[in-house]
């Protein structure tokens, strides 16, 4: 589904409020798992749980994370940005993936 916006609401590139995520209901559900895991660790911490034990769940925590961006990151490449180069307007979009890919980038 490339489509990211609608045709009611503003182009991508000018940093819209509303644009409509294709993966949606998939990606609620993953930061809703995320969101639980987060409150396990705490209360790993919270019971003085292993260190290791603590470290692993953060780590899948991030890798969690990760590919939730990556599905976003995606999206927006296929929806947003290409839509922009269509339209003549690639230069700005391409600079602000750009900006957003570096800050992934470890």
């Amino acid at each position: 589904m490339p489509a990211t916006k609608s045709s009611t609401k503003a182009p991508c590139h000018a940093a819209p409020k509303n644009v409509v995520q294709p993966h949606k209901p998939g990606l609620q559900k993953r930061i809703n798992r995320i969101e639980g895991q987060v409150r396990g660790i705490g209360k790993m911490i919270e019971g003085d749980r292993y260190c290791m034990d603590i470290l692993t769940q953060i780590s899948a925590i991030q890798s969690a994370l990760d590919a939730a961006a990556m599905q976003i990151l995606e999206d927006h490449t296929r929806g947003c940005v290409s839509d922009a180069i269509q339209s003549g307007k690639g230069d700005a979009a391409i600079a602000e993936l750009m900006s957003v890919v570096k800050k992934f980038a470890r």
